[in-house]
């Protein structure tokens, strides 16, 4: 019988035994200054929830508000090109859309995928001991919040960009390969909401070595002037009961761990076991891989930092 699953970065629904329908959406004010690039990581940043449950997509719907009478058109095609791009990177193609004008660009896509039930991967599969890995570093809310403000250029977070714009894609596919315990992509609510949310549906907690968190370059930085982005606060009010450490921690790495990201990496729990075969394999498909914590026994949604 077809039927909802839990516990998952998308919305999923059984088909049959051997297929579940995979849905999710997502758009955007612009992040970025260069239209193209822009299309590329709103696409990129909706894409990803289907790659974080192991899903292949298929279509994808562009979403769009653009105010026509005060921007060129041409900056409008240069945002679907760069998500066509995407889109078809990922292997789906896009099959059409809805705009409407408003006073400021937003952009995004209605994404859907295809999964096998029984490969899925879900947020609620950790085990104590599962080591704790990461795909893409973090910071890029506090460095579009400084490119806003014109204390950085885009070159100046060229790094972090080419971050956005790459797709979760091939992390996805290894950890199918390697076969993980769980997984979730950070987004919005940060490295401490998602890996929260995570260690909740699990039932258990998780340690987070903080010294091996990794940052893009100047985001300590940016956290340091104080250029923390309203959803970084709102993440902090959220979830920072369920932390535990942070008394000791170095501030800016509260900032860090706070961040809210746009288009970051998926955070991948495997079996001690088979980490080091998942280190290897992501290495080999050029994926970064940052081994950033550990699962530990409840209470459900505890987040230990250890410095």
């Amino acid at each position: 019988m077809s039927q909802e699953i839990p516990f998952a970065d998308a919305a999923i629904y059984r088909l049959n035994d051997s297929l579940a329908l995979v849905q999710s959406v997502d758009f955007f004010t612009p992040v970025v200054d260069d239209p193209y690039k822009y299309g590329q990581i709103a696409a990129a940043n909706a894409l990803s929830d289907l790659f974080a449950v192991g899903a292949r997509p298929i279509t994808a719907l562009n979403l769009v508000s653009f105010p026509v009478g005060c921007l060129d058109a041409d900056i409008l095609v240069k945002i679907l090109q760069g998500g066509a791009e995407r889109v078809h990177a990922a292997g789906a193609v896009v099959a059409g859309g809805h705009s409407i004008e408003d006073d400021e660009p937003k952009y995004g896509l209605s994404v859907t995928g295809l999964v096998d039930p029984g490969k899925m991967v879900t947020t609620c599969g950790c085990q104590p001991g599962d080591q704790i890995y990461l795909t893409k570093p973090l910071g890029t809310g506090l460095l579009t919040t400084a490119l806003k403000g014109e204390i950085l250029t885009e070159a100046d977070i060229s790094v972090a960009i080419k971050g956005m714009v790459m797709l979760n894609k091939a992390a996805a596919e290894v950890m199918l390969e390697v076969g993980v315990s769980a997984c979730t992509d950070i987004t919005g609510f940060g490295f401490i909401g998602h890996a929260s949310e995570m260690a909740e549906a699990s039932r258990v907690g998780i340690k987070i070595f903080v010294n091996d968190l990794p940052a893009y370059p100047h985001a300590l930085e940016m956290a340091e002037m104080g250029l923390v982005p309203a959803g970084s606060h709102r993440n902090r009010e959220f979830y920072f009961h369920n932390l535990a450490g942070h008394e000791s921690c170095d501030p800016l790495y509260l900032d860090l761990l706070s961040d809210a990201q746009t288009s970051g990496g998926l955070l991948i729990a495997v079996a001690k076991e088979k980490a080091e075969l998942l280190e290897q394999r992501l290495t080999d498909r050029a994926v970064p891989v940052y081994r950033v914590g550990e699962v530990i026994p409840g209470p459900a949604g505890r987040l230990l930092l250890e410095t």
